[in-house]
């Protein structure tokens, strides 16, 4: 049995190893209290990676001087949070059971990693598992349940910018798990082939985690599990640089990883979508950069369809388990 935070030590038997993996770009004070944060938790992490993607500000050092329990590997340049995470994998222990990913900018409760663990000991029919993220600048109001997918291959956090309530507390499966505060089972991680390292930052945790999907796994939503996140806060909401990495690997993902019957039948939807995503945002003045992101998501296709070759081949999820946890809503609750 797992156990208890109050008066139980760990059970062997039952105890998975945790890998707590942080991509720092420019994290400031955000990464300090992280990793403050994490090294106060009931359930010790098995060891915590911290890849420093050649920041600027001094936060790895800073970590090094501080926080000796925490390995920080300098990348030498910026690999963006894809191929920073996939470094911090290659370079874990090969113990370990468990990857939990924390953003620089998310800040876990105490019984953050317990909860995840005790979760993943209740329930073995689920290979990754998603926190709770509250709002870290309103504390009243939650940052996101896990990450929505549309049939359109729109993407978003569920109830993020919503109040909690009574609903929000109780577990239930959700697609994925946001990669700002989640954990994922080793062995399929490593068998999916991790993040693309091709979208470099911003949706690269939906394509795993369709990818875990594709493959017959489920995810999650563990409540007390929880963390309170600034969210894009080295980035910037809205930015340029979110708005083409997120809107190229929008077109990316539904290419690759949209199975079947499913990739044809929702086609003209995508493409709605796109089309309609190109006029909002020259409406909103970003015209250039989201022309740029779909002229990059379309050169980028013939790459994304050999990946797409790939993917499906390996795929033992039907067609009809992808389609029953897609969000089917005509108007989705929430757009990016």
């Amino acid at each position: 049995m797992p156990h208890s935070a109050s008066t139980d030590q760990p059970n062997p038997v039952c105890a998975p190893k945790v890998s707590v993996i942080i991509v720092n770009f420019n994290g400031g004070e955000w990464l300090a209290r992280c990793v403050s944060a994490l090294l106060e938790q009931t359930w010790p992490a098995h060891e915590i990676i911290l890849i420093d993607n050649a920041s600027s500000d001094g936060s790895a050092q800073r970590i090094v001087d501080q926080f000796p329990a925490v390995r920080v590997v300098e990348a030498g340049s910026n690999l963006g949070f894809a191929a920073g995470n996939n470094l911090a994998v290659r370079l874990a222990a090969p113990d370990s059971d468990w990857f939990a990913l924390l953003n620089p900018d998310a800040f876990p409760e105490p019984t953050w990693l317990e909860s995840l663990v005790n979760a993943a000991n209740r329930h073995p029919e689920y290979a990754f598992f998603g926190s709770r993220l509250m709002d870290a600048n309103t504390p009243t109001l939650l940052d996101g349940t896990g990450d929505v997918y549309h049939t359109s291959g729109l993407v978003w956090r569920e109830a993020h910018g919503k109040l909690l309530d009574a609903s929000l507390l109780e577990p239930k499966e959700i697609f994925s798990t946001c990669a700002a505060a989640g954990m994922y089972r080793k062995d399929v991680f490593l068998e999916s082939g991790g993040f693309d390292e091709d979208y470099f930052c911003y949706v690269e945790d939906v394509d795993l985690g369709f990818r875990y999907r594709l493959l017959g796994h489920r995810c999650l939503y563990v409540p007390d599990s929880m963390a309170h996140h600034v969210g894009s806060a080295i980035t910037g909401k809205r930015s340029d640089f979110s708005v083409y990495h997120g809107h190229r690997n929008l077109v990316w993902t539904y290419i690759k990883d949209m199975p079947g019957a499913l990739f044809w039948l929702l086609l003209p939807l995508h493409l709605a979508l796109n089309l309609m995503t190109v006029a909002y945002f020259i409406l909103q003045g970003q015209g250039k950069v989201i022309l740029k992101a779909k002229w990059d998501a379309i050169k980028g296709i013939p790459k994304m369809w050999r990946k797409r070759h790939l993917i499906q081949s390996s795929r033992r999820a039907t067609t009809g388990d992808i389609w029953r946890v897609l969000d089917r809503r005509l108007t989705p609750s929430r757009k990016n």
